[in-house]
């Protein structure tokens, strides 16, 4: 495991220089000028450590070295976020064995979300994160940072992500995937050389898993063309996995607006004859950007409010906590979530880029990993998981000393152990408002929906949009009264209805 992109960068270059046959890069997002590695970690490297000018001078150096990137094809609202030209910047700079494309194969609304990183067919990277601007920070989370800086911007804040590095069969796996995408995308057939040795080595890391099993779980929406079902594999993992929940639950993400998720985990709240849970929520503050705020804050405000009641009702305990650092003259300042992980009674663990979101269980593409013991009392892995949730809630919430270990590693009375830590104000845990904008701004809740086709879990354009577009002659209708009466009838009763019902 690769605890903040400070460890995942810093692997990346180090297998990136290692590289004989292949590079193959596939994410949400791209930045060419990302330096790699950072303060007392390039003063001991020499050369190009940016991520664009790193794989341009390995690709002129070694003869039989290919490198392939292949980017989400964004979307038109994010245009003055991304960085401008990079189909010229990657193709035409650089040698002709460095291939950059855009994918655009997903449904329409939807977009590739994956992030893997293959090496040599030895090494795969694969998590939360992608290698972008904005995305840098370390374990300790500083308030400001220098080094937290891209492309000549001002610093952002704290960010903290995870991601895994692999090797083994698993990697194979990984690299089918990756030639399926690339040909999907218009690439043409792929075939990546098979790897000329069996080993890679050893790899730097935060946290350490025991080699074993490791399940793959993707999502990707229905398409029309080229036909393609819907693949619903991290659904189904969320959802199993909440139900088999039998101590505990503990969830980092960047989003919470998911109602498959909500609503599993109240029924697991409301199981009849079933243990009681600690439920152990870390989010963000607040999304990133406005349309964040709208697309899946107003829903996850109402969400967790909801969810929150059901656990007073039912007399699980539920926490949802954000985290900060402390500026100067004693301000706080939120440390960002983008990770996606989840911990169950540390004997399951998953990670992976897909969010607690509807489109992220049912119309983006994603991809996360899984891990289960089935041991039933502790063994390497379950140690190993336990180690990583501990290791989480000691940077999270800023605890030190053997004590405060002892009490983050508890299952019965974590909760409690938390609220007081967040109550106290005295380290980084706080309790999550569970607020959205409209909450700030009640003009905003006048005018806004009570749900939003923003965050869908289905593709905008299916087949039962034609059929709803159609006549009684079977022709599809010119007007805007079907589509609208389309669109209504896709948005789900509110949460409180679903329950009581």
């Amino acid at each position: 495991m690769l605890v903040d992109a400070r460890d995942y960068y810093r692997a990346f270059y180090r297998a990136a220089l290692r590289a004989r046959r292949y590079i193959a890069l596939t994410g949400w997002q791209f930045d060419s000028g990302v330096a790699l590695v950072r303060g007392e970690d390039a003063h001991r490297v020499a050369g190009e450590v940016r991520l664009l000018p790193l794989l341009r001078r390995l690709c002129r150096e070694r003869p039989g070295l290919r490198i392939y990137l292949l980017a989400w094809n964004f979307s038109p609202l994010l245009v003055l976020e991304r960085e401008w030209l990079q189909r010229i910047l990657f193709n035409w700079t650089t040698c002709e064995r460095l291939v950059f494309r855009f994918d655009k194969s997903g449904p329409l609304y939807g977009s590739h979300h994956q992030k893997l990183v293959l090496v040599d067919g030895l090494l795969a990277f694969t998590g939360g994160m992608d290698i972008a601007d904005s995305r840098w920070d370390e374990r300790a989370h500083p308030a400001r940072s220098s080094l937290r800086h891209d492309r000549g911007r001002k610093p952002h804040g704290p960010y903290h992500d995870v991601q895994a590095v692999l090797s083994g069969p698993v990697v194979g796996e990984l690299t089918s995937l990756f030639e399926e995408r690339w040909r999907m995308s218009g690439g043409g057939a792929l075939k990546l050389p098979v790897p000329e040795r069996e080993e890679w080595g050893e790899v730097e890391a935060s946290l350490r898993l025991p080699p074993g099993p490791v399940a793959l779980s993707r999502t990707f929406g229905k398409t029309l063309v080229p036909p393609r079902e819907a693949v619903r594999e991290v659904r189904a993992l969320y959802l199993d996995a909440i139900d088999a929940a039998e101590h505990f639950l503990y969830l980092e993400n960047q989003y919470f607006s998911s109602r498959a998720i909500f609503q599993a985990l109240t029924r697991r709240m409301r199981a009849s004859g079933r243990p009681r849970l600690q439920v152990v929520l870390v989010l963000p503050e607040e999304p990133e950007a406005l349309r964040e705020q709208l697309a899946m804050g107003l829903a996850q405000a109402r969400l967790l409010r909801s969810l929150r009641r059901v656990a007073r009702e039912t007399g699980h305990r539920l926490g949802i906590y954000r985290t900060v650092a402390w500026g100067a003259h004693g301000r706080e300042v939120p440390t960002y979530i983008h990770s996606k992980l989840m911990v169950v009674d540390d004997r399951f663990l998953t990670v992976g880029s897909a969010n607690t979101t509807n489109r992220s269980l049912g119309l983006d593409s994603e991809l996360n990993l899984g891990w289960e013991s089935t041991s039933e009392r502790p063994d390497a892995l379950g140690r190993a998981i336990r180690r990583l949730r501990v290791s989480l809630l000691v940077e999270h919430t800023g605890l030190e000393g053997l004590g405060a270990v002892r009490e983050l590693a508890r299952a019965d009375g974590l909760v409690s152990f938390l609220d007081r830590v967040a109550a106290e104000g005295r380290h980084r845990l706080r309790p999550h408002r569970l607020e959205s904008v409209a909450d700030r701004q009640p003009l905003l809740r006048e005018v806004l929906p009570a749900d939003l086709v923003i965050d869908p879990e289905d593709s905008v354009l299916d087949e039962s949009l034609f059929e709803s577009m159609k006549d009684e002659h079977g022709l599809v209708a010119s007007g805007v009264k079907r589509l609208t009466r389309w669109l209504v009838g896709r948005i789900e009763p509110a949460p409180e209805e679903a329950t009581s019902k």
